[in-house]
């Protein structure tokens, strides 16, 4: 897609000539593999992958040299000089399209991410945005924001995914083509994904069948995309999101591994299939530099707050966005307005209330009262609204606290009251919570 006036200026620092990258006309796509390897783009059905496995610039030498690029990587020449936000599409498959073609790009998203990169405080927020989010599209009263891009192209997702934002300036986009996703694992040698429950679920009409056990598992693409796309949990859209966020977590870890520097040079001719941007070579290098100077705590995820209008009786099951707790992570997240917005606060200055604060705790610990003990342990700190959920299968060393709702604040407050508690910041908890505490064996061995 051409440069569209919705996307701003350049985001890249100026740097010497000499260490700018001498590239073949063409090519510069093939460039967008170092945003895939610290963005680990998968999309289609499933997840978009954390911006950020740790990599070291010999293998991305190692890369470029393999897809013919004559470069010079200086890891100090592409810096990025303020905030950007990149929008990331992962579209739906298009019926009958031939392969290669600009057409597989023009169906709705099925995944709509929204990457904050922020150099101020070396840190990447990820916002992941119902694709039933309600909105307003032209020629249309109210509809989904998964038709935008079908209807407007890659501008339009922008321009309505910044407008229920509070308008923050999306600089760029990528999308990614479905099919992208199940060949990416297979590629990789698969994920390592906890599988929460057991699912089961034949769809003669979609050709689908998913049938995966519980527990921890090594999943192929098709498996991998079948746990994506299951919703036959009850909780539909919002557990799709969940399960892209543990696919996340999982990507990352596996791009890691060294054994997958063998498999680079085939990774990203695959992507060039699927993927289209108005990145261009010298931005994909600086988010690139930009990612491999990443603390892994410095990465955040968080789902766009609202409710579903099912629960009030209507069937096309919008997500209703939550304007107060969008806020909150618009400032919290995005550094977009007010420092210090919490859920149900509109005053800045207004301390976090422990008895509003919606705790559900799991147990993760080979004790099973363990949950009912933490839980009345809160009480007596004054948290009232603390609730014990249905233990968590697979077991912890280490407490998790885990930010469902995004507010970083309130969990900073739990973390303080228990002593401990690692802060999770993904919207993998229970979804009726504003904080999910996965208490592990850490708590056990303190009494």
């Amino acid at each position: 897609m051409k440069n569209l006036s919705i996307f701003k200026r350049n985001f890249v620092k100026p740097v010497d000539r000499e260490s700018r990258p001498k590239r073949k006309l063409g090519r510069c796509i093939v460039g967008l593999f170092l945003l895939i390897f610290t963005a680990a783009i998968s999309a289609g059905i499933g997840a978009i992958t954390a911006l950020l496995a740790p990599v070291e610039p010999q293998i991305i030498s190692k890369v470029l040299d393999a897809t013919g690029f004559n470069y010079t990587f200086n890891r100090q020449g592409y810096r990025l000089s303020r905030p950007v936000n990149i929008l990331i599409l992962g579209i739906d498959r298009v019926p009958e399209s031939v392969a290669n073609s600009r057409k597989i790009f023009n169906c709705r998203s099925d995944t709509i991410l929204l990457f904050h990169l922020d150099p101020r405080d070396k840190s990447i927020s990820l916002l992941s945005i119902p694709r039933d989010t309600k909105v307003a599209i032209p020629g249309i009263r109210f509809s989904k924001i998964n038709e935008a891009n079908a209807r407007g192209g890659a501008a339009l997702a922008a321009r309505l995914v910044s407008s229920i934002l509070n308008n923050p300036t999306i600089e760029r986009y990528v999308r990614v083509s479905s099919g992208a996703f199940r060949e990416l694992v297979d590629l990789l040698g698969g994920v390592e994904v906890f599988v929460p429950r057991a699912m089961s679920y034949k769809d003669s009409a979609q050709k689908l069948s998913i049938n995966l056990a519980q527990g921890w598992q090594t999943l192929n693409g098709e498996q991998a995309e079948k746990f994506a796309r299951f919703r036959n949990d009850g909780l539909g859209d919002i557990g799709r999101i969940q399960r892209q966020q543990s696919l996340i977590q999982a990507l990352r870890n596996r791009l890691a591994s060294p054994s997958v520097l063998v498999r680079l040079p085939q990774i990203v001719r695959l992507m060039q299939k699927y993927v289209d941007t108005n990145l261009n070579f010298e931005e994909i290098l600086t988010i690139a530099n930009f990612g491999l100077q990443l603390e892994r705590d410095n990465f955040k995820m968080v789902m766009l707050p609202g409710r579903s209008s099912s629960n009030q009786g209507d069937l096309r099951s919008y997500w209703i966005l939550d304007a107060a707790a969008r806020d909150r992570i618009m400032a919290q997240y995005f550094k977009q307005g007010a420092a210090d917005f919490s859920q149900g606060r509109t005053n800045p200055s207004q301390p976090v209330s422990r008895s509003s604060l919606k705790i559900a705790v799991q147990n993760a610990s080979s004790k099973p009262t363990t949950a009912k003990t933490v839980a009345s342990f809160l009480r007596n700190k004054g948290f009232s609204n603390v609730s014990v959920a249905k233990d968590w299968p697979d077991k912890q060393r280490q407490s998790q606290i885990i930010v469902q709702q995004g507010d970083l604040e309130a969990a900073n407050l739990l973390q303080k009251a228990l002593g401990d508690g690692k802060i999770e910041a993904s919207s993998t908890g229970e979804i009726e919570s504003d904080l999910t505490l996965r208490v592990g064996e850490d708590w056990v061995k303190r009494f």
